[in-house]
């Protein structure tokens, strides 16, 4: 049997959120370069495994842009740190921090004559998941930035705080701080 990184078991891991279940693949294979295989279609990256998409999400930005062999370290170093923190899968934190930071609601603006309003709109699942692993690397990227942490406790530390919905993480905080306007404009 496959196991993530030769170390974690992901036949163990279970989706909560009934909603995201569907585009949280969970299989253990990550490909490094994909070659844009799963951009054909426009759902294609529901196949891709929700820990390489965390991957090419923590290369998008800042110095780790296209280098996906120091993301994949990265991403390795803070599942280490994750389960030597809390003694559980990691996998496992990663899903509960994408069901618990990905937004239910948010704001779009129609135009009526030449007047923009806001309406409040359900947030796609596809689109949850996306948006939380967004907020993820960022609460990362601008935790490590121009300070002593490492990119890897900071990961490790955002993935550990989503996933146990402190309020102090920043994935949860933009995820409330969305909702609260959409909460507005309804």
């Amino acid at each position: 049997m496959d196991k993530l990184f030769g170390k974690w078991d992901l036949s163990e891991v279970e989706t909560m959120d009934m909603g995201i279940r569907r585009y949280v693949d969970l299989s253990p294979r990550i490909v490094l370069h994909t070659g844009g295989k799963h951009s054909s279609q426009q759902f294609n990256k529901s196949d891709v495994p929700i820990v390489e998409r965390l991957i090419n999400r923590i290369m998008q930005k800042a110095v780790n842009t296209g280098k996906k062999q120091r993301a994949y370290r990265i991403v390795v170093s803070a599942f280490d740190a994750i389960n030597e923190k809390t003694g559980k899968n990691p996998a496992q934190a990663l899903v509960d921090a994408i069901a618990n930071a990905g937004p239910r609601e948010e704001v779009v603006r129609l135009k009526y004559g030449g007047i923009a309003v806001p309406k409040a709109v359900d947030t796609s699942p596809q689109r949850r998941v996306d948006i939380a692993l967004r907020f993820i690397a960022e609460g990362a990227r601008r935790s490590a930035y121009k300070s002593k942490r490492s990119m890897v406790t900071s990961l490790a530390d955002e993935i550990m705080a989503a996933a146990s919905y402190d309020v102090r993480s920043y994935s949860i905080n933009q995820k409330q701080s969305l909702e609260r306007v959409a909460k507005s404009a309804r």
